[in-house]
């Protein structure tokens, strides 16, 4: 048994102690774009797995497991697809500045604390032009300001960073985040995950009209009445459906964890995606997840085996032989219960996104549809620069 509770702090990703997240964005005149950038001053363990048919990436081979970076700063999440790869180079000059990234010694062998090369992954979600603007994407200088802003505060959410320009599924997308706090063995770890939701399919059950995975973090959410259920009907029903999308984000925990459990810990929160997202993953999507393993806490060791109630009882199952080794123990138990929990929040984060979304172009906001829905407890934002 899991026993699973709410992240004391804020219900965010930054509930993990060392994570900050900053924002860029810019939503004026024909711009309607922006940046995300996931920092980790101190290093985290990296993974990643990509799922979605048409991904826009970069440093994700670098980030395999038996490659050699051991260790990231930051992630970088923007809009502007492939043109947005740019608010990268911002993030790495930002680091480089700041004295982080992968130490390399100079021509002299002499140690010197300036040499030393930023490794940033990133992923883009499609936004071009939803501003009105083509050429009105984010450069370099996004992804410097909002990594220099990156706070573990608070988290803001919505319209907001590379959600600014965010549709899903015929309604206006964001960046959502939860978190939650699971046992592992002897430890409390911390999982948080920041998702930003640009997905062709949808997060809002029609018939319903409440999310697919209802639980939305720090926002409870009530049944709507007729009435709104049928605005919201009427409005996906009159949509075109952007043909370029992908749901991007980061999932982070406390936990100690090589580069193949962190690439699995993100591979599994794309199950989290397929729980709030529906469809998921489709051949006009570029889902990518981003894993960062702080490494506070150190998971239970010990391999897979039997315990001593489980002895006992294979001593009375002699026609069933294995039967007592059915409960996994140690560190596979470990990463079960991590791994179930940034499910979890993932899909949370997916949830948080359009639940927090507020209009900043054509797509109406499903919180402005169904308003009676929502008693929300978190800030949220359309910010303009």
């Amino acid at each position: 048994m899991r026993v699973v509770s709410p992240s004391a702090r804020f219900g965010s990703i930054t509930d993990v102690d060392g994570v900050r997240v900053g924002h860029a964005q810019r939503s004026r005149g024909r711009w309607r774009t922006g940046t995300t950038v996931v920092t980790v001053p101190r290093g985290a363990t990296p993974g990643v797995s990509v799922r979605g048919g048409g991904p826009g990436t970069r440093e994700t081979d670098a980030l395999a497991p038996g490659t050699l970076v051991t260790t990231i700063h930051a992630v970088c999440l923007t809009g502007g697809s492939a043109y947005g790869l740019a608010a990268a180079d911002g993030v790495v000059a930002w680091l480089e500045r700041c004295g982080l990234g992968v130490q390399v010694s100079p021509p002299d062998e002499q140690p010197d604390a300036r040499w030393v090369v930023p490794v940033v992954p990133a992923a883009v979600v499609f936004d071009l032009g939803r501003g009105g603007g083509f050429e009105c994407r984010p450069t370099a200088a996004f992804g410097e300001r909002a990594a220099r802003s990156a706070t573990g505060g608070r988290v803001l959410v919505g319209s907001v960073g590379a959600g600014t320009g965010a549709v899903a599924g015929g309604l206006q997308g964001g960046v959502g985040t939860a978190g939650q706090t699971v046992r592992c063995g002897d430890h409390d770890v911390t999982v948080g995950a920041l998702a930003v939701v640009n997905s062709s399919g949808s997060v809002i059950d029609t018939g319903t009209g409440l999310p697919f995975e209802p639980g939305a973090g720090a926002t409870r959410l009530r049944r709507p009445p007729g009435s709104e259920r049928t605005a919201l009907r009427l409005a996906l029903t009159a949509r075109t459906s952007p043909p370029l999308n992908t749901t991007i984000g980061v999932v982070a925990t406390s936990a100690r964890l090589s580069k193949a459990e962190a690439s699995k810990l993100a591979d599994i929160a794309h199950d989290g995606i397929a729980r709030a997202v529906r469809p998921a993953h489709t051949l006009f999507d570029g889902d990518t997840v981003f894993a960062l393993a702080l490494g506070d806490h150190e998971l239970d060791a010990t391999q897979d085996g039997p315990s001593p109630d489980d002895e006992r009882s294979d001593a009375g199952n002699a026609g069933n032989p294995g039967e007592g080794f059915r409960r996994p123990v140690g560190r596979p138990q470990a990463l079960h219960q991590l791994f179930a929990a940034a499910v979890d929040c993932f899909a949370l984060a997916c949830t948080d996104a359009v639940v927090s979304a507020t209009a900043t172009g054509h797509e109406p906001a499903y919180r402005d549809l169904c308003p009676s829905v929502l008693t929300p407890r978190r800030p949220t934002a359309s910010v303009s620069h």
